[in-house]
């Protein structure tokens, strides 16, 4: 199914894997609104939301760049109505902002324990609950979180439980949302990487040019996303997805192309259950476990 002339609403998309949503999209002439709070250049983290547009727009989509933190709640709304009277409607909502700090509590500043908690899990609920009026009216509306499988285990929340705690309460969201929407025919999805993905959070906050050869690419996200949202809304919702063990119940083989350093062994990501092994052939370090 082609995304060509669909609304995709996504956040924190002027890098990183909500951008390489918007560009996968692009790719089949969607409509991309990059609802990010970067609208001038950051001396560590690259692109604006107005380099986001020049790219999706390069790719084939038409794009909208509006600065959006997802933190307020009027901005979020006036957003969202603006993006569907610009494009006449939207289809597609992709909550991807969110704030890391991989510390212990006692080493937790409350200001930044807030800071997650209002964009991962608050900023999640408000941009889903503007955007469903909008949905409703879609031929196949999809709301997809960038969060985990909600696996609760001690060890993800020991070493960083405030960052977990912000993580796990999007796909609480989305547990809400699919039984909530199912009867509006709504799908609510999220979707996690088994591997690190090469972003700048990556590249400044975790391991730095170690960690990134030790990387996927955002692409690998980008077309897991793609797949979800070809699939039936009111059928295909409340699921938990890991990228590569989804793209190969799709047909997918060949996840060398998504390596950032084909002779690096691949890092696995926070969060990824032990039951849900990689696809035959991909070799993990230990990672984050």
């Amino acid at each position: 199914m082609s995304l060509k002339g669909k609304t995709l609403f996504i956040t924190g998309a002027s890098r990183g894997i909500g951008l390489a949503i918007g560009l996968r999209a692009a790719r089949d002439g969607a409509n991309v609104v990059i609802a990010a709070k970067t609208a001038e250049p950051h001396p560590k983290l690259p692109g604006t939301i107005y380099t986001a547009a020049e790219d999706i727009e390069r790719t084939g989509g038409k794009a909208l760049p509006l600065v959006v933190d997802v933190r307020d709640e009027l901005t979020v709304k006036e957003a969202i109505d603006k993006a569907a009277a610009h494009f006449g409607g939207i289809d597609i909502v992709v909550n991807n902002a969110s704030a890391i700090s991989l510390t212990p509590s006692v080493a937790t500043d409350m200001k930044r324990y807030d800071l997650m908690q209002q964009i991962n899990t608050r900023g999640t609920f408000v941009v889903s609950k503007w955007a469903i009026p909008h949905l409703q009216k879609a031929a196949n509306p999809h709301i997809l979180m960038i969060s985990p499988p909600l696996d609760m285990k001690e060890k993800w929340f020991a070493p960083h439980t405030a960052y977990t705690i912000a993580k796990f309460g999007m796909s609480l969201v989305v547990l809400g949302l699919a039984g909530e929407l199912r009867a509006k025919g709504i799908a609510a999805n999220a979707l996690w990487p088994r591997t690190v993905i090469a972003t700048a959070a990556v590249q400044n906050l975790l391991g730095g040019d170690a960690l990134m050869r030790q990387s996927r690419k955002p692409d690998i996200m980008a077309d897991a996303a793609d797949a979800i949202f070809s699939r039936p809304a009111r059928e295909f919702t409340g699921r938990f997805l890991i990228d590569d063990t989804f793209l190969a119940e799709n047909g997918v083989t060949d996840f060398d192309k998504y390596r950032a350093d084909p002779t690096q062994k691949l890092a696995q990501d926070f969060f990824v259950p032990d039951d849900i092994p990689p696809p035959k052939g991909v070799i993990m370090e230990a990672g984050f476990r």
